[in-house]
């Protein structure tokens, strides 16, 4: 991507943020973004060191997926079930670029990969962690994240 359409699309981003409208950034939100089918262009830092971890837990049959640095993959304790101490079974393990570049179409987004080499650039990798989404509509991130959460809650009593 060249240089000026790289700074256009991270000051719509950041302009975006600073409207606080239609704009999602982290992994968390971006991920939750694109699991909702709102993210129209996904945009990543093309050095973007995540990578990307599906557990699963033997005892329950329940998956989990983690994004971690490669130096927090090294904790023993993500692998193992906080309940029941069963180690769980690491089923993939990849580069967040990676899984992403070949996933991105299944979520109905465009993807923009971005350098740290121009202001805008380097503003979007380190202060809104390397990834982030133009939505299609406003979205409440939090508001959906407490939703799973009692959803989540629920099943505990059933």
């Amino acid at each position: 991507m060249s240089s000026s359409i790289q700074e256009k699309l991270i000051s719509k981003s950041l302009d975006e943020v600073a409207q606080d409208t239609k704009f999602c950034f982290g992994i968390k939100d971006t991920m939750q973004g694109l699991d909702m089918g709102a993210v129209e262009r996904l945009i990543v830092w093309e050095e973007l060191d995540l990578l990307r971890i599906k557990l699963h837990n033997p005892h329950t049959d329940k998956e989990e997926v983690l994004y971690l640095t490669p130096k927090e993959s090294k904790c023993d304790v993500l692998y193992r079930c906080l309940e029941t101490k069963v180690e769980l079974t690491v089923m993939e393990n990849e580069l967040f670029v990676e899984w992403i570049v070949n996933n991105y179409k299944s979520f109905g987004a465009k993807i923009d990969f971005v350098t740290d080499r121009s202001q805008e650039g380097h503003q979007f990798c380190k202060g809104f962690g390397g990834v982030g989404g133009l939505l299609r509509y406003q979205v409440e991130l939090e508001l959906f994240a407490e939703t799973e959460d009692l959803e989540d809650s629920d099943d505990d009593f059933m």
